[in-house]
């Protein structure tokens, strides 16, 4: 302790030489000036560099507690995302499924319609054709009539005459009469 005392007392003795200069006796100058200037850090700046590391503490183990909570919020939201998707996929498969059985049924009513369809019109040609057949039979029947008539007529007309137009009449007449006797 005396020299520590001794280093500041002599202070007061040194000559000013006038000018800034490096003093290069380490023993004597650097080890007092640091073990004071860290003795009076210590004494002053303990509070506030706990103060600073205390709370430097907190920020750090707040982050780390809202950290987790976010991870645990991202993790129950990835857990809700993952459930809403396997259940978009079940549903997707289930209208897979579906869409597909529908396009099947679909696919058979259209072909059985089709089917039906075309039995329909077969049954509508044929009877367009049956009936164009009658037609054209009644056609040609009312025509050989109508030859045979004119044929007939004319036949008669060059035939008949009037003699034998009178003896056609009086036994037709005659006819008539046997019918109506035999009817009474």
């Amino acid at each position: 302790m005396k020299n520590v005392t001794d280093s500041f007392v002599s202070l007061g003795y040194w000559p000013s030489a006038g000018s800034f200069g490096f003093n290069t006796d380490i023993l004597a100058t650097n080890p007092i000036n640091l073990s004071v200037v860290i003795g009076v850090l210590i004494f002053f700046g303990k509070g506030v560099l706990s103060d600073l590391l205390d709370n430097r503490k907190q920020r750090i183990l707040n982050t780390i507690r809202n950290s987790e909570e976010l991870r645990g919020g991202a993790i129950e939201q990835l857990e809700k995302a993952r459930a809403r998707l396997r259940k978009v996929e079940t549903e997707a498969d289930q209208f897979r499924v579906n869409g597909y059985s529908e396009i099947e049924r679909e696919k058979l009513n259209l072909i059985n319609s089709t089917y039906k369809t075309l039995g329909q019109l077969e049954n509508y040609k044929n009877e367009t054709i049956q009936f164009e057949q009658q037609k054209a039979i009644n056609q040609v029947r009312q025509r050989v009539f109508q030859q045979a008539l004119q044929g007939a007529l004319g036949t008669l007309n060059s035939c008949l005459t009037n003699e034998l137009h009178l003896r056609t009449i009086s036994a037709n007449i005659g006819m008539l009469g046997v019918m109506k006797e035999i009817t009474d």
